[in-house]
């Protein structure tokens, strides 16, 4: 996971320079096109004047050896000839295709054998039992229950003092709330 977090960082950070640079360059060179040449500085009193930088000597020309001439590629008769492509055994010694398979007749087929009719008469449906008719007994009275009155005022309860907390900036433990009386 590490590596993962460390390579997007990275490209991240890639990326960012690359916009970066591209941009920069593109508005210092406009502003090096558009603004005009400064004022030689002014001397400030009671600091030195830079010394210039001492002249770079010259480089004298060298003479550079000549190139070697590309050597020429041997001309194309002294390559060797193309292979002949070898030729295909004549059509008739492929053997020949097999005879697709005839179906039987249809009359071959078994045939489906019928529903058999029920002939004579059928046994008559049983008759569903009735359910006698039962006398339940009365339901029973829901007994009253009388609540006791709701106080008219919530009780006032007194708190205890709130500890004082230092402004110091230093984490200061919960006191523990004193037991209830």
């Amino acid at each position: 996971m590490a590596s993962i977090t460390s390579l997007f960082a990275t490209a991240t950070l890639l990326m960012a320079l690359v916009l970066a640079g591209s941009h920069t360059s593109s508005a210092a060179r406009h502003l090096a096109d558009t603004t005009p040449a400064a004022a030689a500085p002014t001397a400030v009193p009671g600091i030195p004047a830079i010394p210039k930088p001492p002249v770079v000597p010259t480089v004298p020309a060298v003479a550079l050896p000549p190139i070697p001439a590309v050597p020429t590629m041997p001309a194309a008769s002294a390559a060797p000839p193309m292979p002949a492509v070898p030729t295909l055994p004549a059509a008739s010694a492929v053997p020949p295709m097999p005879a697709v398979p005839t179906l039987p007749a249809a009359g071959a087929v078994p045939q489906i054998p019928a529903v058999p009719t029920v002939t004579g008469a059928m046994p008559p449906m049983p008759v569903v039992p009735a359910i006698p008719a039962a006398t339940l007994p009365p339901m029973p009275a829901v007994p009253k229950v009388t609540l006791p009155p709701m106080p008219a005022a919530v009780p006032k309860v007194t708190l205890p003092p709130m500890p004082s907390i230092p402004s110091v900036g230093v984490p200061m433990p919960f006191l523990a709330p004193p037991p209830s009386a």
